[in-house]
């Protein structure tokens, strides 16, 4: 029988189409680089300015470092939006139902501690203008940026960042016109 706590520790594995081929255990897909649904959302506030995330420096790869938002997996039988929502919730104390999906990209990355992300990564962005109140064990630290201060800092201190971020920022900037107008 399988548990909630089971689920939990399950990620959606996909093929390059993200039509859904399995599950299988969070941290052994991230040894064996097996292709996996993810997604990042890009949470701007009402200056236009994108909320970055300091991650907690007991994950389980890329702690310490500043990344979007919210970056996760959704759960076996839960949608890309559904766990979007929830880890915004978990992560940052964010309430924010209406996110916008704007696009997918495929990565593989090497984490450097004999992990690897190999994740198909839904994008999403939403506007929101109340309180930022991050959970602890999920991000150590976070702050508003503008656009030109993230490049700057992507340009000059990128070790700082996480892989998917870096891979991620140029296409963000690209769809930026397409984020909600209003708060949320």
């Amino acid at each position: 029988m399988v548990t909630v706590r089971d689920l939990k520790d399950q990620v959606v594995l996909v093929d390059r189409h993200d039509a859904p081929i399995g599950t299988r255990d969070k941290l052994e897909v991230h040894r064996t680089g097996e292709l996996h649904r993810a997604f990042s959302v890009f949470v701007f506030d009402a200056e236009d300015r994108l909320i970055l995330q300091q991650r907690a420096l007991d994950k389980y790869h890329s702690g310490g470092l500043w990344t979007n938002t919210c970056c996760s997996h959704p759960r076996p039988g839960e949608t890309v939006g559904e766990a979007a929502e929830r880890r915004l919730r978990e992560e940052m104390g964010i309430h924010c139902q209406a996110l916008e999906h704007q696009f997918t990209f495929i990565y593989r990355a090497e984490m450097g501690n004999g992990l690897v992300e190999h994740e198909l990564d839904h994008v999403l962005f939403a506007r929101y203008t109340g309180d930022v109140r991050p959970n602890d064990r999920e991000a150590m630290a976070w702050r508003a940026v503008t656009d030109s201060e993230l490049d700057q800092e992507l340009r000059t201190l990128h070790d700082r960042f996480t892989a998917w971020l870096r891979i991620c920022w140029p296409m963000v900037k690209e769809r930026r016109g397409a984020v909600l107008r209003r708060a949320v």
